[in-house]
């Protein structure tokens, strides 16, 4: 049985990353088996959603280093980060919503990221040490998929503070779930919670008939039967809409632009349930204040 490498921080970093987020309320981990499986526009979209009433303070940090999507989603593409005596200062969507990712750091978005780990490991710790994120509510963190060096550094970087937990995407298939299967594995291994799983691209409801299409058979149960088995909460399934797709190409918030499509629905309701998991799973000194 493979291992889980790495180790624990020196108490002098690890207190240096402690100050700089300890203005960090709560802290969600996006993570995925595989890609293509709308893990970045679920990012995108929680963000958006946590932020919609304006009276939340969100952060999106984006550590997927190789292909950094979420500036283009978030409408963002061409920005760069702007320094102060404070440090890096995030990108910022609205007043309360936030963002840094490698794609700012990049002359263009063709850029190709060549790093090896520890070059990769280095960037997370200082977006997480050197980005001055302030007083957030929320920190949504967007990783790349598989289990590889960005998710063992995220983890334990953030350990110095506090991760309410994980947020599992996938599709129904089980070439999907198999990999999934792997994510939860790796939660448990470093002891990071799992908030649940989103079945994303679960059918397509066609806008004419209204008829359901399964494009993604779930021939072994879909994650709904996964979760059942491996005792993990189903959070929600989100059906195919091609204005997804739409939307993130322009850089805008599907939430807003079809807040009465079935998918706007389903992504609401789970953004909820990540909301009430967070309420009640949230650090018991501050639960005593």
């Amino acid at each position: 049985m493979a291992e889980v490498a790495g180790g624990g921080q020196p108490e002098a970093e690890a207190a240096e990353l402690r100050e700089r987020l300890r203005g960090v309320k709560h802290t969600v981990v996006v993570l995925s088996g595989k890609g293509g499986v709308g893990k970045s526009t679920f990012s995108a979209l929680l963000a958006h959603g946590l932020a919609a009433d304006g009276g939340r303070q969100v952060a999106l940090l984006d550590v997927d280093i190789c292909g950094p999507s979420i500036p283009k989603m978030m409408g963002l593409e061409g920005e760069q980060v702007h320094q102060s005596g404070s440090g890096w200062s995030p990108v910022y969507v609205e007043e309360n919503l936030g963002v840094m990712s490698v794609g700012f750091l990049l002359s263009s978005p063709d850029d190709a990221v060549i790093w090896r780990g520890p070059k990769k490991n280095g960037l997370i710790k200082q977006f997480l040490r050197d980005v001055d994120w302030g007083e957030v509510d929320y920190l949504i963190v967007d990783t790349p998929p598989g289990t590889s060096d960005e998710h063992l550094s995220i983890v334990q970087y953030l350990s110095a503070s506090h991760i309410d937990g994980a947020v599992i995407i996938t599709t129904p298939q089980e070439v999907s779930l198999q990999d999934v299967r792997k994510e939860i594995n790796f939660c448990h291994k470093v002891k990071v919670p799992i908030i649940g799983v989103v079945e994303n691209m679960s059918g397509f409801i066609c806008p004419k008939c209204k008829k359901e299409s399964q494009i993604f058979p779930p021939t072994t149960g879909g994650a709904e039967k996964m979760c059942q088995n491996l005792n993990v909460s189903l959070l929600g399934k989100v059906p195919l809409d091609p204005q997804i797709g739409r939307s993130c190409d322009r850089g805008q918030s599907f939430l807003s632009e079809v807040p009465d499509s079935p998918a706007a629905s389903s992504y609401r309701n789970i953004i909820q349930r990540v909301q009430e998991y967070c309420d009640q799973h949230r650090p018991q000194e501050e639960k005593t204040i």
